[in-house]
């Protein structure tokens, strides 16, 4: 394996397979300051209502929480900034497209480390109703019992 293969994952969104019904992934760079990139690398984050958003031209992350690097100084980043997404244009193209569609929604799935570089999986989601979310509860229980027979 190649040191730019080596995946060390930062953090999860664990409550995004639970509030939404994924449809699509998608891999993305992010264009961060330097204390984020500290924060990040001490896994100092939080998911906790950020989605994607289409900006004139790129897709902008909003509401991501990278707390502040405990050793910065004054010249210390903004925590809730929007944040550029790094993707190719046609894949902007596509997901500005997709993202237009009634109902449908880009949400952080994980941040992790390839190699030196710090990458962002996206998924393509709908939001669930109450039902949907009990019907995943459902299934996690008897999956758990049929388990433990």
């Amino acid at each position: 394996m190649n040191d730019n293969d080596k995946i060390k994952i930062i953090a999860t969104n664990r409550k995004a397979n639970f509030q939404y019904s994924i449809f699509q992934r998608f891999e993305a760079g992010i264009s961060l300051t330097g204390t984020e990139v500290k924060s990040l690398r001490s896994s100092k984050v939080n998911f906790q209502d950020s989605y994607v958003k289409y900006i004139k031209d790129g897709l902008w992350l909003i509401n991501l929480h990278i707390s502040e690097y405990k050793h910065g100084t004054a010249l210390n980043h903004e925590p809730l900034r929007k944040r550029r997404l790094l993707l190719h244009k046609r894949e902007i193209k596509r997901i500005k497209s997709q993202l237009e569609e009634k109902g449908l929604t880009m949400i952080p799935m994980k941040i992790y480390l390839k190699g030196s570089l710090i990458k962002i999986e996206l998924g393509l989601a709908k939001g669930k109703k109450l039902f949907d979310k009990r019907e995943t509860i459902i299934k996690r229980e008897t999956e758990r019992k049929l388990k433990k027979l």
